[in-house]
């Protein structure tokens, strides 16, 4: 792992933000543990997202505890990418805000 991530990450906060598959996602939670910004949060998969999704992902997630991450400061994101390589279920993408 790098030694200071912070200050790796050139990006300016507000630029790019980290997006989470939600059928990919098991709520593991190495986003979590790896993020220096504190960008993620490891919950309950809210109703809403749950109802979209199809019975297989349905049964995933109850496999998994129906927890999965969520993006709550997603506007922090400096674009390390030390998330995206984290995540084992490749789960995580970085994306350019609009």
């Amino acid at each position: 792992m790098r030694e200071n991530p912070i200050r790796d990450c050139k990006q300016e906060p507000g630029v790019i933000a980290p997006v989470v598959d939600l059928k990919r996602c098991e709520g593991k939670g190495d986003c979590l543990r790896v993020c220096p910004e504190n960008v993620f949060e490891i919950r309950r998969v809210d109703d809403a997202d749950y109802v979209d999704l199809d019975w297989m992902h349905r049964l995933k997630l109850r496999v998994h505890g129906m927890k999965v991450a969520y993006t709550p400061n997603a506007q922090a994101c400096r674009s390390c990418g030390l998330c995206v390589t984290a995540c084992p279920e490749r789960a995580i993408k970085l994306v350019r805000m609009t």
